[in-house]
């Protein structure tokens, strides 16, 4: 990444129904009370582009989509999102808030699918432009609780009547989630620097506060 960056750049991961969508919220929050200007971002999705491309990753009429398009399509939706949001945002000394980044496809994709995480860096090369996250925060959770929240959160969807059913990825087999939940802990393991894991456990005011309490650090080094 060839320009200056002054902002901050935070991103949430974890398997799906980890609660990391509701802690971003709160961190958001938290941080606009701050008095800090913060963008709040999400994959896939984030742009009108990337919101067109998330119909197709995560409909889950799409069943035949192959691992190959799927992770070409991810990096198409992180590109726009990058170029015409983040680092515009971050040139403007914003803290950015990201649910899911790269770490989401080298887990789900790269070990996941069994891609590889070797195509995965090479794509986040190309479409990043050398953007990586200052923090990210790990909501760790065991698979059980995750695939009920999950699922719970699905019935609630289909009960509100979407055109579409986002549950693409969520409807993959359980040994599936199994291998990512442990890719990502691995990965927390490799770098503590950037990663910070937070249990997922507890109720939503003291993960909160966990969150703030890894943030709180960072901000310490914020210069605007």
């Amino acid at each position: 990444m060839t320009e200056t960056r002054r902002g901050l750049f935070i991103t949430f991961e974890g398997i799906d129904g980890s609660g990391k969508t509701t802690q971003m919220h709160r961190l958001a929050a938290r941080l606009r009370e701050a008095g800090h200007e913060v963008l709040e971002t999400y994959e896939p999705g984030g742009t009108p582009i990337g919101v067109q491309v998330r119909r197709i990753l995560l409909d889950a009429a799409n069943q035949e989509l192959c691992a190959t398009s799927e992770l070409l399509l991810y990096f198409a939706c992180r590109a726009q999102n990058v170029v015409q949001s983040i680092l515009p945002a971050l040139r403007e000394g914003k803290i950015v808030l990201s649910d899911r980044f790269t770490d989401s496809t080298l887990v789900y994709q790269g070990v996941g699918r069994g891609l590889g995480t070797e195509v995965v860096l090479a794509l986040d090369r190309i479409c990043c432009q050398g953007l990586r996250p200052d923090l990210t925060l790990l909501v760790d959770i065991d698979l059980e609780t995750s695939l009920a929240r999950a699922h719970a959160r699905n019935r609630t969807l289909r009960q509100a009547d979407h055109a579409f059913s986002e549950t693409r990825m969520d409807d993959q087999a359980a040994d599936f989630h199994q291998r990512v939940r442990k890719a990502y802990l691995e990965l927390a393991a490799g770098e503590p620097q950037r990663v910070t894991v937070v249990d997922g456990r507890g109720d939503v005011a003291s993960v909160e506060q966990a969150v703030w309490n890894a943030v709180a650090v960072r901000l310490g080094k914020l210069h605007v």
